[in-house]
């Protein structure tokens, strides 16, 4: 069994998986947010084929812990998403996940367009890999 984490975006939601150990998070891929119903068959395949046993969603924060209107937007998600996969969901902090993705991926020298299009991915992992570093 294995845990995936998502980054919520507007308009793409970043997909990271653990190794089945739960000790190495990897970028897994996006898939875009709309249509919604298309969102859910992807997830649901990969929460299958990846035999996923816990969901974790990146929770906005403010620097000073309060939360803002993108986890208003994450809450809304989050609603939307409990009732369709049978799976638990967990959320986790997410601050300066976009950010630490956007360095990784220029030290590896990926170009500008390609960066949009991985960085989501690459924020979910490093928040994926961040729970597994300090899990109980």
């Amino acid at each position: 069994m294995r845990y995936l984490a998502l980054d919520h975006g507007t308009k793409r939601i970043g997909v990271a998986i653990s190794d089945e150990l739960k000790m190495i998070a990897q970028p897994l891929e996006y898939i875009p947010t709309e249509p919604f119903s298309e969102f859910l068959v992807r997830l649901k395949q990969l929460i299958a084929e990846k035999e996923v046993e816990r969901v974790f969603i990146g929770m906005p924060r403010n620097m000073d812990g309060t939360f803002g209107p993108a986890a208003e937007k994450v809450r809304e998600f989050i609603a939307m998403l409990t009732p369709e996969i049978s799976v638990p969901i967990k959320t986790l902090d997410e601050r300066l996940t976009s950010a630490q993705a956007n360095r990784v991926l220029v030290q590896a020298n990926v170009r500008r367009a390609d960066r949009k299009l991985k960085v989501d991915a690459m924020a979910a992992a490093i928040l994926l890999q961040s729970y597994l570093d300090n899990a109980p």
